[in-house]
C-alpha cells in the first residue's frame, strides 16, 4: 500500500498530475470514488491551452480520435442586449477550444493516466491520514472495506468538497469569493455552430448565462452567479433559467420549447481570495481543491491542469531534496502566484465592474460592434 504518490480526485487535474508523474518514473496511486466514465457538472468548455498541456503529455491521438466539438466564434451580450461577435484567434495554441462533455472528456484523461504507469483504484477518501501533523496517506473505503493507502506526498484534486482540504487547512472561501452555478443539457436549440454564448444580462450580474453548442441541436445550457449575490436576492436558479429560456432572442430557437435534462447545481470556490493556504507538511492542493476558479468566466479546467503542471514540477523538486515538508513544497505556491494570480485578480476586477458599472459593458459591446479590432483586443485581454 506504500507508494511515492497519492492522487486523490481523477478529474481533469488529478489525471493530468498522474499522468505527469508516472511519466516522469514515479509510483502514483490515483484515486476516484467513482469509477469511469462519469459526469461531472461542469460548463463542459475546454480552453486551447488546457488542450495544448495534454498534447505535451502524449494525448494527441487520443484527442485526435475523440470527436471534440470546436469553437473558433464567441458572442457576448450584454445587459441592455447589444451583441458582439468574435473570432476566437488561437494562432499561438496547437488546437482550437472545444466543448467537450466531462462525461467524455474525463475518461479519456483517467485512461491516459494509467496508460502512463499510474495505478487507478476506485476508493472513497475519508481523510488524510496524519502523523505529528503530517499527511502520510489516505484512508479510504473500497469495495465496502476501509483500507490505508500511505505514501510520501498527497496531492488533493478531489473538487471543491475535498476530503483533504476539509481535514488539514484552517482557512475557507468567504461567498464574495464563490459562486453557485446551474446546467442542463438542450436537445432541441438552433445553436450557432461552432460559437460559445454568454449573457450578461442585469438580473444576473457579476455573472451570466451561457450556451455552448454540441452540435445537432443539442447544447450544454447555463448559468451561474456570485454566492453571496445569489442569497442576497434568494434566487432559484431553476427558475431563472426557465426565465433565460423565455427572453425572446432564446425562445425562438427552441424547436419544441426547450428540452432539458440533466439538470443539476454545484458550487465554486474562485482563485481571486487572498492567503488561501495550498500547501501542508506532505500535501499540497490543486485544481478546484485549491480553489482555482476563474472569477469572471467560472472556468476551472485550464487552471486545474496548470496546477498540475505547477504541482509536479514541485513534487519532483522534493523527491530530488527528499524533503516532504510544508517548506519543501511550498515552492508551489510560489509557482502558483507568479503564473496564476495575477490573471485571477484582473478577472475579479472585471467581475466588480460589470457589477457596479454594467453600463460599461454596453459601452464595450456597442463599439465592438462597429469596430472588429476594438472585438478582437478587448477578446483577447479578457
Amino acid at each position: 500500500m506504500d507508494h511515492d504518490v497519492i492522487v486523490v480526485g481523477a478529474g481533469p487535474g488529478g489525471a493530468t498530475a498522474a499522468m505527469a508523474l508516472a511519466q516522469k518514473g514515479y509510483d502514483v496511486l490515483l484515486l476516484d470514488r467513482q469509477n469511469f466514465p462519469r459526469d461531472k457538472v461542469c460548463g463542459d468548455a475546454v480552453p486551447a491551452t488546457a488542450l495544448d498541456l495534454l498534447l505535451a503529455l502524449g494525448m494527441k491521438e487520443k484527442i485526435a480520435a475523440a470527436d471534440f466539438y470546436y469553437i473558433d466564434k464567441l458572442r457576448l451580450v450584454s445587459p441592455k442586449g447589444y451583441s458582439m461577435d468574435a473570432d476566437l484567434e488561437d494562432e499561438h495554441h496547437l488546437i482550437q477550444s472545444a466543448i467537450v462533455p466531462r462525461e467524455k472528456f474525463d475518461v479519456l484523461l483517467q485512461e491516459h493516466a494509467v496508460d502512463s504507469g499510474a495505478q487507478f483504484v476506485q476508493a472513497h477518501v475519508k481523510e488524510p491520514i496524519l502523523e505529528d501533523g503530517k499527511v502520510a496517506g489516505v484512508r479510504a473505503r473500497v469495495n465496502g472495506s476501509d483500507k490505508q493507502f500511505r505514501s510520501k506526498v498527497v496531492i488533493a484534486a478531489d473538487g471543491v468538497t475535498s476530503a483533504i482540504a476539509r481535514h488539514i487547512r484552517s482557512d475557507e472561501h468567504v461567498d464574495h469569493h464563490r459562486a453557485v452555478a446551474l446546467r442542463a443539457y438542450i436537445e432541441d436549440i438552433d445553436e450557432l455552430p461552432h460559437q460559445v454564448e454568454f449573457y450578461l444580462y442585469e438580473e444576473i450580474l457579476p455573472g451570466y448565462a451561457w450556451i455552448f453548442p454540441l452540435g445537432e441541436g443539442k447544447a450544454n445550457i447555463g448559468l451561474g452567479m456570485r454566492l453571496d449575490t445569489f442569497r442576497q436576492k434568494n434566487y432559484n436558479l431553476k427558475q431563472m433559467l426557465a426565465q433565460f429560456m423565455e427572453m425572446p432572442d432564446i425562445r425562438k430557437r427552441l424547436k419544441n420549447g426547450g428540452q432539458l435534462h440533466d439538470i443539476a447545481t454545484w458550487q465554486l470556490n474562485f482563485g481571486s481570495q487572498k492567503n488561501i493556504q495550498r500547501v501542508y507538511d506532505g500535501a499540497l492542493l490543486i485544481g478546484d481543491a485549491a480553489g482555482f476558479i476563474n472569477p469572471l468566466t467560472g472556468g476551472g479546467i485550464s487552471n486545474a491542469l496548470i496546477s498540475a503542471r505547477l504541482a509536479v514540477e514541485s513534487v519532483h523538486q522534493a523527491f530530488l531534496k527528499e524533503d516532504f515538508s510544508a517548506d519543501s513544497l511550498r515552492v508551489y505556491e510560489d509557482y502558483c502566484k507568479q503564473e496564476l494570480w495575477r490573471g485571477l485578480r484582473r478577472s475579479y476586477y472585471l467581475q466588480r465592474v460589470m457589477e457596479l458599472t454594467p453600463f460599461v459593458v454596453d459601452w464595450i459591446v456597442r463599439r465592438a460592434q462597429q469596430h472588429g479590432e476594438f472585438a478582437q483586443t478587448f477578446m483577447t485581454k479578457l
